[in-house]
């Protein structure tokens, strides 16, 4: 009877992650979709912990299993509730890691299990140890990886090549691969140790293939590590037979992977030249050109255009999270849309340092869904716009990816904004942005620079505005 009742919670659980999953793809909706994705897993792991039973034998150890719980849900609470914005794409990286952690964990825990029976006189199972040692190497990688992803996001560490790094990479994969393969055709007890040589080399392969890949494509980097640490996860519900696990691993490690293939189709760039090229590591091409003056705009200016055009577009960037000016950037926009001005935002798949970076942004100051015009819509309503408001992007609106073979970016398809009448840039500074290439938009005859935080120049936009 309680066999039957676990079998339906895992149900419930793989269904709730499947529902939660589709309805993650519509803003509106994907708050609702977490929340019933959670429950689907809080019901699995409950399940779990009172029904599971082997050989008559139930888990036990419930001091030691709810007070892991709780840690890590206090933990995981406050960190949730206390990270600003900016911050998000760090802590995406730093919880992907901790999933990888644990399935490698679990493949370390397993392997000793079962290194413990062979010795007692128990049969080799090589599929078994085929599947904790793929979850064992995927898993380590996600770790390592996701944790260098971090300390490049929050600038604790920077880009780190050297010539050769590459073949260094396929190398150690290399030696990964064949200890493996000798162990589990093997099965040798005695060449248990090599196994944790796997463990170091992972490691070691996880960080030097995060550490050379640039700026520009951290966003990448981050859902492939993700679909990483999902495969890992499905690696351990085959070792548990837990069918919960393995469904949530599974849609994990797919969704990381297609998210993966969109962006780099938004890139226009294959996957093995994002892990190859370390594109945005060092500026060329634009970045050495003799661009010319700029010219700036003011405040009041900036108001009167916007106050009087038909049609005006945002595009959000980076910047506009560091100023966490996206409520401000969402009451000019009603503030405008009650003048009669059409305002529509645009959005680049890879704009801030991770997928949806701006869909989150803006999702989080209730702006209206309609209004996000994905790149290609927007930039076939560019032509008819009066005016653009950049607000800190820099390399999704810099036309050298269309004009300058030099260029590293070079290929990559960006928002049309120079089409439009005029094009008022915020920015801090000139500074060249996360990939390290100047931008030649902010050069252009129609381009004018507005400089300042993102937030305090929205504000004074506001008040500006309310008084024309």
């Amino acid at each position: 009877m309680e066999l039957n009742i676990l079998i339906i919670c895992y149900l419930i659980g793989s269904v709730t992650f499947i529902i939660g999953l589709k309805m993650l793809s519509h803003p509106e909706s994907a708050r609702r979709g977490n929340l019933i994705a959670a429950a689907g897993m809080a019901i699995s792991i409950l399940g779990t912990i009172f029904l599971y039973e082997e050989g008559g034998v139930k888990l036990g150890n419930y001091i030691w299993i709810f007070a892991a719980l709780i840690i890590g849900t206090v933990l995981g609470t406050i960190a949730a509730k206390k990270v600003k914005m900016t911050a998000m794409p760090e802590m995406v990286s730093l919880f992907n890691g901790m999933g990888g952690a644990c399935a490698a964990l679990i493949s370390i825990v397993e392997f000793d299990h079962l290194n413990h029976q062979i010795q007692s006189g128990g049969a080799t199972d090589s599929g078994t140890l085929l599947i904790i040692f793929a979850g064992l190497i995927i898993g380590t990688i996600s770790f390592a990886g996701s944790m260098i992803a971090w300390a490049k996001l929050n600038g604790r560490i920077k880009d780190f090549a050297f010539n050769g790094q590459h073949i260094m990479n396929l190398v150690i994969f290399a030696v990964i691969i064949c200890l493996s393969a000798y162990l589990i055709i093997s099965g040798d007890p005695a060449a248990g140790t090599l196994f944790y040589v796997v463990f170091v080399l992972s490691i070691i392969y996880g960080l030097f293939f995060v550490l050379p890949i640039g700026g520009a494509d951290m966003p990448v980097v981050i859902s492939l590590l993700n679909s990483f640490t999902g495969v890992a996860a499905a690696f351990g519900g085959f070792l548990y037979d837990n069918p919960v696990m393995l469904t949530g691993g599974i849609l994990v490690g797919s969704a990381g992977t297609i998210l993966t293939i969109l962006m780099c189709k938004a890139m226009n760039r294959p996957l093995s030249n994002v892990l190859i090229g370390s594109f945005g590591g060092a500026s060329s091409g634009a970045a050495s050109k003799d661009q010319g003056a700029y010219k700036e705009i003011s405040i009041s200016d900036s108001a009167v255009v916007m106050s009087y055009a038909k049609k005006v577009m945002i595009v959000p960037g980076y910047g506009l999270a560091v100023a966490q000016a996206q409520h401000v950037c969402h009451e000019l926009e009603k503030l405008l849309s009650d003048k009669g001005v059409e305002v529509n935002y645009a959005i680049h798949p890879v704009a801030g340092r991770m997928p949806g970076h701006m869909n989150v942004l803006l999702a989080e100051a209730d702006v209206d869904y309609a209004r996000l015009l994905e790149m290609e819509h927007a930039n076939e309503e560019f032509p008819q716009t009066d005016v653009v408001l950049v607000l800190g992007a820099n390399d999704v609106v810099n036309p050298a990816a269309k004009t300058d073979p030099g260029s590293p970016i070079y290929g990559m398809p960006v928002l049309d904004v120079e089409l439009a009448k005029l094009v008022i840039i915020n920015k801090r500074s000139m500074n060249p942005g996360y990939a390290g290439i100047e931008n030649e938009l902010f050069f252009q005859p129609k381009s004018s620079m507005l400089f300042g935080d993102a937030k305090s120049v929205l504000q004074k936009l506001v008040a500006e505005i309310k008084t024309l």
